[in-house]
């Protein structure tokens, strides 16, 4: 059983940092490729970045591209997602998912943690 669990979240100005963690509960860490997705009220999730489990290649939405920075500590099992110049329309709920593939696809994950809330206020 993988069970992930995201922090980190909170209340920022625009322009202003977070940094989110989920913490991944399972011996099998480096199995995994995690990401990190979104979802506003009203929307679908979208993706937001990833990073694969072989070579810890990235990969990042074009509105997270720049800003955002998506890492992974084996030692620890979390995965973290620097946000940089927070905009207000990255307001939404984060979520970590797990799965085999890297892929911007939020099906082809198998795990999911339960969110954390990012608000930026303009």
């Amino acid at each position: 059983q993988v069970q992930l669990v995201e922090s980190g979240g909170g209340l920022v100005q625009a322009g202003g940092s977070l940094r989110l963690s989920c913490a991944v509960s399972t011996r099998t860490f480096m199995w995994f490729t995690y990401a990190w997705f979104r979802q506003a009220p009203g929307k679908e999730r979208e993706f937001v970045a990833s990073i694969s489990r072989s070579d810890g290649s990235t990969n990042y939405a074009a509105s997270a591209k720049g800003r955002f920075t998506i890492s992974r500590d084996n030692a620890k099992s979390t995965v973290f997602l620097q946000m940089n110049s927070l905009k207000f329309e990255d307001t939404a709920v984060y979520y970590c998912g797990a799965g085999a593939v890297a892929t911007a696809v939020a099906s082809q994950y198998d795990y999911w943690g339960q969110g954390t809330q990012v608000a930026v206020s303009p």
